[in-house]
């Protein structure tokens, strides 16, 4: 970034046209920038890992753009196109607040899996607040909520335009004026989200506001479904139930449709309207009122990141208080060096947001979709695998625990190799946290699918244990080797701006894949053969050969993790 300062590469003071966020300047800096990320690309690849990186996230990249947004996208485009040429304006309101909900939510649940380019590094160099700002908003393209919603909203302007040709142009200013909003207010959430988190005090509170949240909606399962099983249903007292809820919600919908219309979803979807029903002044009064919306989303943003570049930057080290009066810790009982380390495994979970999130978001998703099995109910029989598939949504938090277990080490790690501690007792007592924790995990999923959906069967409930039995050995293993492999650091107070690894993730999922394929098969070909029970010798005779690769995997820990020292400090004690 050498001679892209204010006055020049010849001290000489630059005019107008060198300062502003598309000015000869930003020009230069974007170039040095692109000229950097390029050549850290070319460095990457001279390694394997760098070239099985690339691989990932091409692979990523393929499966969001190819399947995921084109399939996203047809799908918007038809409904948009099949409500405009019926003339069924109404419902268009719908679609946007789908992409919507898409765009803002999507990112919570996968911010702590994705890797982001950490902004605030820019800042080290005499750049311009506008360009931050572009750069910040820019990079933010790449995000998967991003490339969906994006996809999601040109499918929605080709179906309104395809069935109103006369549309196009005004249906392009409303749709890209509603993906910008989208696109500004995302990042502003989680810029201000990082903000709040980068305290140690408030991100503890935030995360047990978050997880009791979460587990508090567990009590509406009593209101949502009072009965464990479904009873006949009677199609005339139904009749009158819808009827009798038409009349009563009626008036309340009419008041929340009238409200929406003036929310960004709902000033995209009417303004097209208004400009078909010919009604120019209602429709620039909704563009004007959407840009409005934009300019808002795009002030939120703005007051963060001028903090932010003014030089704020919270750090995680103990305030004055905490240094001068010390916390007295608690001790676990039992083997020395094993107790500690399950001790601050225990500790650095509870207060690292990211892992608590991903410990409670599963429970929420065991409500839904047992909840769904009961409604795809027939006859007041429950699908006999909901048991096994609810445990199935349980576990796919502990992604990050079994397949980056150091990555909540940071620049700690140095202090492991120059313990006399051996690796492979250390990365034992993580494994024994872990399985502690998946076992009471799975506990409170399995209650919780119980009460929703009623006392499974006694074989089908030692077949799904036996299968547990199985899994969780084989994470443990795999999770291992990746874990020396493939690391990561893990920032604790931040759900965006993650310093991930695709190729870590791809590898995750690839054996989590080949463990679920592998019970799924079991399960099929048992209940196929009418034989449920030989599931359980089955798995427990896979389970012990499971056992013995891990085993064997912690016997050859030290010597991997040796081999790879200098790789697992650069990765985990590399400074943001």
């Amino acid at each position: 970034m050498a001679g892209v300062d204010a006055t020049g590469a010849n001290g000489v003071a630059e005019d107008s046209s060198w300062s502003g966020p598309l000015g000869a300047r930003a020009l230069a800096q974007c170039a040095a920038l692109a000229t950097l990320r390029w050549r850290i690309l070319k460095n990457g690849l001279r390694s394997a890992e760098g070239v099985f990186e690339l691989g990932a996230r091409s692979i990523a990249l393929l499966f969001a753009f190819a399947v995921l947004g084109l399939g996203l996208g047809a799908l918007m485009g038809f409904a948009a196109y099949s409500q405009v040429s019926h003339a069924e304006w109404v419902y268009l309101p719908i679609l946007f607040w789908l992409v919507f909900f898409l765009w803002q939510v999507v990112p919570v649940f996968l911010a702590s899996f994705q890797e982001q380019f950490d902004m605030s590094a820019l800042l080290r160099f005499p750049i311009d607040f506008g360009l931050f700002f572009l750069l910040y908003v820019v990079f933010g393209l790449t995000d998967v909520a991003t490339i969906l919603g994006g996809m999601c909203c040109f499918g929605l302007w080709v179906g309104i335009a395809l069935a109103r040709p006369e549309l196009v142009g005004w249906t392009a200013l409303a749709v890209g004026g509603f993906a910008l909003f989208n696109i500004l207010m995302a990042r502003a959430v989680f810029a201000w989200i990082d903000r709040w988190l980068a305290q140690r005090r408030t991100r503890e509170i935030l995360g047990a506001v978050c997880m009791a949240a979460l587990l508090s909606l567990q009590l509406l399962n009593p209101a949502l479904n009072p009965r464990k099983r479904p009873a006949p249903v009677n199609v005339a007292r139904q009749a009158e139930r819808e009827r009798k809820m038409a009349v009563e919600f009626g008036p309340w919908l009419k008041t929340a449709n009238e409200m929406q219309k003036w929310s960004p979803p709902g000033l995209a979807a009417v303004a097209p309207r208004w400009f078909a029903d010919q009604s120019p002044v209602a429709a620039f009064g909704a563009l004007g009122a959407l840009g409005l919306y934009v300019l808002a989303a795009g002030v939120v943003l703005g007051v963060r990141l001028r903090a932010e570049y003014r030089g704020e930057n919270l750090g995680y080290a103990p305030g004055r208080r905490e240094i001068a009066q010390p916390e007295t810790g608690w001790q676990l009982g039992g083997s020395g060096l094993i107790a500690a380390a399950i001790e601050k495994e225990l500790r650095a979970l509870s207060r690292t947001l990211p892992l608590l999130y991903a410990l409670g978001a599963p429970l929420l998703l065991v409500l839904i979709f047992s909840g769904s099995f009961l409604r795809a109910t027939s006859r007041g029989h429950i699908f006999p695998l909901a048991l096994p598939l609810s445990l199935v949504y349980a576990q796919l938090g502990f992604t990050q625990f079994f397949y980056n277990n150091l990555g909540v080490e940071g620049g700690g790690i140095q202090m492991l190799f120059l313990s006399p501690a051996p690796i492979r007792t250390v990365i034992l007592a993580k494994n024994l946290f872990h399985a502690l924790l998946y076992a009471l995990m799975l506990l409170v999923a399995g209650i919780l699918a119980t009460l929703r959906l009623g006392l499974p069967d006694g074989t089908m409930a030692a077949a799904t244990v036996a299968w547990l039995s199985f899994s969780l050995p084989c994470n443990l293993a795999a999770g291992n080797v990746v874990s020396l492999m493939l690391p990561y650091r893990m920032n604790p107070g931040r759900m965006m701006r993650q310093r991930g690894s695709r190729a870590n993730a791809l590898l995750g999922l690839l054996a989590q894949t080949i463990v679920l394929g592998v019970g799924a098969t079991v399960f099929a070909l048992c209940l196929h053969s009418h034989r449920l029970w030989l599931a359980v010798p089955i798995f427990l005779a896979l389970a012990g050969a499971a056992f013995y690769a891990l085993a064997s995997v912690l016997c050859k820990i030290d010597g991997i993790a040796n081999r790879r020292r200098d790789l697992l400090i650069a990765t985990l004690a590399k400074k943001e």
